[in-house]
Formats: C-alpha cells, sequence, structure tokens
C-alpha cells in the first residue's frame, strides 16, 4: 500500500510539472507570441543571432519542441534558412538545459508567491497580462512540483525494488538510455525526464555514470516529439526536426562509451551531488553546440538529400500555420494572405471565362473545374482554421476580422459556383452551336466582364486595406452594375420587338449571363459591407421612406 502511494505522489508531481510546462507555453504565446515569432524570424542573419533566438525563445517558452516546431514553419515558408534553423535549434537545447538548471537552484520556496502573482495579473482583465499571469501560474507549478517530486521521491531511498531496477540499469547503459529516452517521449519534454532524474539523485541511489547515461536519453527522446509532429508537414520542416535528431543521436552514440570516464571528470570538479543532473545537462548541450555549430552546413545539405522534396497538391493551403493560432493577430494575417489567394483564382476563373467568350475559345475554359475545386477546398480550409481560434483571449476587434475573413471566402467560393455552373454551361453552348450576339448586346456582356474582374481587383484591395474610399466607390459602382444590367435588358427586349434574328438566337443566353454577372458583381461588393456599416452609411433596405 506504501509503495503504491509513492507511486500516485511520483506520478502526480510529473503530471504537475507537465501541466506547468504547458500553462508557460500557452501563457508566453499569448502575451508575447507575435513578438517571439518575429524575434525568431528575424533573428536569423547570422550564426551567432540563431544560436541566440533559439536559446531566448526556449528560455520564454520553457519548450524545445515548441521551438523546434516553430522555427521548421518558418523554413517551410523561407523565413529561415535551414543551416540558420539548425543552429537555432542548438541554441534551444542549451535553452532547455538552462532552463533545468535554474529551476533546480532550489527556489521552490517560492511557488506561492509566483502563483499569487500570476492570478493577480490574470485577473487584470488585458489579453496580454492574463497571458504573463497564465506563464507566471506556469512557473509557480513548476517549482510546487519540484518540492511534490523531492518529498515523493523521499521513500525511495530504502525501497529494495528500486535500488535492484537501478542496479540492473547500473549494467546495462544502453538500456538506461533507451529507458530515459522513452520517459522524455512520453512526457513530450526532456526537461520533465531531467527534473525526475534530478529528484531521484538527489536520493543518493544513482551513480555518476548511470546519471550521465539517463541525461543523455533525456535528450535524445526530447528530439523525438518534434519529429513526430512534422511527419504531415513539409519536406522543409521534416528536414529541421529530422536534423535535430541526427545531431542528437551522434552526441549520444559518442558520449555513452566514454560516460564513465566523463562521470569521473565531473566528479573532480566538486559538483554538488545533488545537482549533477542539469550540471550534466548543461555540459552535454553546450559541448554539443559547439561541437555541431560548425557542421550545420553540412547537415542541410545532407537532410536535403536524406529528405526528398515532396510534391504539394495545387489545393493545399500556403499560409495556415497550425502553430500561429496561439497569436490570434499572425493567425488572422496568414488567413488574409491565404483567401487573397482565394481571389486571385477567382480572377483566374473570370479572365478565362471572358477571354473563352471574346474568342470563341473552349480550350480557355478547361482548367475552369479544377480551379473551382481549389477554391473549395482552401475556403473550407480557412472556415475550419479560424474556428479553431475560437473565442478565447480573442479580442472585439479580432473577433470582427475572423467574421469578415470568413464571409469574403464564402462570397469567393458563391462566385466560383457562379462562374462554373452557370458562366461556363453558357458560353460553352454559345462556342459548341456557333451562336453569335449582336454587336450591341455583345459589347455590353463584354464590358460587364471586364468591369466585373475590374471591381474583384478593388476588392482585393479593400479586403486588406479597408480602405473607406475605396469601400465607398465599389458600393457606388455596384448601382452602376445595376444599371447597366437593367439598360443591357430592356434593350435587348426592343431588339427582340424589332425581330432581330441574332437577337432571337442568343435571348435567353443574354439574359443568363447579365444576370450570373450581376450576381457576381453583388458578392464581390460584399467585402465592402463591413467598412461601410462602422461607418453609418449602410442601411437595411433600400425602400424609399415615404415620409421623406
Amino acid at each position: 500500500m506504501e509503495s503504491t502511494i509513492v507511486m500516485i505522489n511520483l506520478f502526480g508531481a510529473v503530471a504537475l510539472l507537465l501541466f506547468g510546462l504547458a500553462q508557460v507555453k500557452d501563457g508566453v504565446s499569448r502575451a508575447f507570441g507575435a513578438k517571439l515569432r518575429t524575434g525568431l524570424a528575424s533573428g536569423t542573419r547570422s550564426g551567432a543571432r540563431s544560436f541566440l533566438s533559439g536559446f531566448l525563445a526556449t528560455i520564454a517558452l520553457q519548450s524545445s519542441t515548441a521551438t523546434a516546431l516553430m522555427v521548421s514553419s518558418f523554413v517551410e515558408r523561407e523565413l529561415v534558412r535551414p543551416r540558420m534553423a539548425q543552429i537555432v535549434l542548438l541554441g534551444a537545447n542549451v535553452g532547455t538545459a538552462v532552463t533545468a538548471w535554474i529551476v533546480a537552484t532550489g527556489i521552490e520556496w517560492l511557488s506561492p508567491l509566483v502563483i499569487l502573482a500570476g492570478i493577480v495579473l490574470y485577473r487584470s482583465g488585458s489579453s496580454s497580462r492574463q497571458g504573463a499571469g497564465t506563464a507566471l501560474i506556469g512557473i509557480g507549478l513548476m517549482l510546487l512540483s519540484l518540492h511534490l517530486l523531492s518529498s515523493a521521491t523521499e521513500p525511495m531511498r530504502q525501497s529494495p525494488a528500486l535500488a535492484a531496477f537501478i542496479g540492473l540499469l547500473d549494467n546495462a547503459w544502453p538500456v538506461a538510455l533507451a529507458f530515459s529516452a522513452g520517459i522524455a517521449f512520453i512526457s513530450s519534454s526532456s526537461l520533465a525526464a531531467v527534473v525526475l532524474i534530478l529528484s531521484l539523485a538527489s536520493t543518493g541511489i544513482l551513480s555518476a555514470g548511470l546519471i550521465v547515461v539517463l541525461v543523455l536519453g533525456a535528450n535524445l527522446g526530447g528530439a523525438i516529439p518534434p519529429v513526430i509532429a512534422s511527419l504531415t508537414g513539409s519536406a522543409a520542416s521534416r528536414r529541421v526536426t529530422i536534423g535535430n535528431l541526427i545531431v542528437r543521436a551522434i552526441g549520444c552514440l559518442l558520449m555513452l562509451p566514454i560516460a564513465g570516464y566523463a562521470a569521473e571528470a565531473l566528479e573532480m570538479l566538486s559538483l554538488a551531488p545533488a545537482k549533477l543532473p542539469v550540471d550534466i545537462h548543461l555540459c552535454f548541450n553546450v559541448l554539443l553546440a559547439a561541437l555541431a555549430w560548425p557542421f550545420a552546413p553540412l547537415l542541410s545539405k545532407l537532410m536535403q538529400k536524406l529528405v526528398s522534396d515532396d510534391a504539394q497538391p495545387d489545393d493545399a493551403p500556403r499560409y495556415l500555420d497550425e502553430h500561429e493560432l496561439a497569436t490570434p493577430v499572425v493567425a488572422l494575417a496568414s488567413a488574409t494572405r491565404e483567401v487573397l489567394g482565394v481571389g486571385d483564382l477567382i480572377e483566374r476563373m473570370l479572365l478565362r471565362t471572358s477571354a473563352s467568350f471574346e474568342r470563341n475559345d473552349l480550350k480557355k475554359l478547361g482548367e475552369i473545374p479544377s480551379l473551382e475545386r481549389r477554391v473549395d477546398k482552401l475556403q473550407q480550409e480557412v472556415k475550419i482554421y479560424l474556428s479553431k481560434l475560437g473565442r478565447a483571449g480573442l479580442s472585439e476587434e479580432d473577433g470582427r476580422r475572423s467574421i469578415v475573413i470568413i464571409d469574403y471566402a464564402i462570397n469567393l467560393e458563391h462566385i466560383g459556383d457562379i462562374i462554373e455552373k452557370g458562366l461556363l454551361p453558357q458560353i460553352t453552348k454559345k462556342v459548341s452551336l456557333g451562336l453569335k450576339f449582336s454587336d450591341d448586346g455583345y459589347a455590353e456582356l463584354t464590358k460587364l466582364f471586364h468591369l466585373t474582374i475590374d471591381n474583384l481587383r478593388i476588392a482585393q484591395t479593400i479586403f486588406v486595406t479597408r480602405d473607406f474610399n475605396l469601400a465607398k466607390q465599389l458600393m457606388e459602382v455596384k448601382v452602376e452594375v445595376r444599371h447597366m444590367e437593367k439598360r443591357s435588358s430592356e434593350r435587348h427586349l426592343e431588339r427582340l420587338r424589332d425581330g432581330r434574328a441574332d437577337s432571337l438566337q442568343t435571348s435567353s443566353l443574354h439574359l443568363d449571363m447579365l444576370r450570373d454577372l450581376k450576381r457576381i458583381n453583388a458578392h464581390i461588393v460584399s467585402v465592402a459591407h463591413p467598412i461601410l456599416d462602422e461607418s453609418g452609411l449602410l442601411i437595411e433596405s433600400r425602400l424609399r421612406n415615404p415620409a421623406e
């Protein structure tokens, strides 16, 4: 019964440590996520700055895994060069080791004060302060977990079963390394594994050589979660995380045969036995960074050969990064870029439809169905991506912007449907049957096509800039389109009354195309509605007030 209680206390303390780490990561992401990402993306112009960026980001996030995934996403978007990314991760490894060293300095007595400060900040109401408060609460919980770990491992000093297990590991260092790597992998944190080793070392039951081996395993296991997380990503992101795993694996393989000698050398330095695991952890990562740094360019070239480029499907999103969701402003900017790409696809569809109409060339229409499928796929991905932002930590302005982005994406998707299901069969009928519009009717439709394409380009600009004058101008164009459609319909009916053969042949076609182009323009103009609505210039009905 006593051993069961000891194990429950031990696992509970480890769970609290992992929860604290998660709180620190989430809190820092909310409070400083944009600055961290900007600093990490821009601070990689030289090797020294890359190393420092990775070091500071990991100190802030308390997670080399988070740093690895972040920098791999930057490499994927060509914001960071691959060789610099490897140096960033060397800095991240040292950052994790320094974090472990700091938390082992015996400051766990500060945990109640840190948690109290975090609660005060969290209740302040500001989103950034709430993030900082969450991070402080996480740090406090981490420090508290160290105290609980120390208490949980105290009864183990006299445990015959644990002594026997440690003896087995001490006589089989490869098994000990794999065991420690498994703990780090399961907990997704080399820091958690090192802290657990630190608690066991404080009981005095671990030899110095075994401590070295267990710390090596924690380093190796901590490099595996980023590789697993990036498996579904691009080849560029996989190269970064796999390269980091290879560096750590080589370091462990080189260090394992001489672990005993390394332990003797460390003991000669008169280091405190209770802090030996974190000292070893720091020494190993500093030494590994110094040795691997010069080989970063060679490693990046090797990874290009080992991990071949993968062909991205045309309908795959280019800018929707799941890791940016922790920073709503960045996520909204990425979603905006993605929707602009959808608008470009719609423009291509309109250009090909217009060219086919004018030149009687059905080849121009061949790409329309595939473009429409891409539009459908991307707008769906944007909606799913923004829905993950939720409401937690989202300001009122960011919430409105999210709705505007989704509305514009939906309107673009409707335009794609109109082109594929309306204009495409209409123009196919015109060309395949050799139908010819009257000169006036042809000129009216051509002018409306060109105006529609121009309006879409203006809408794309309004979507990004939210320019009030452009929004007002586009809204006025909507009235012009309505008048054009009405005049063209009336003139067409006049030509029918005059018995014009060309108008009789294309009557339904002409009216259908007018109607569809008018509908497309209505969807385009919708981008101006939120801007004008905020200014109080929109009314719910076009009906004139009889009292006026």
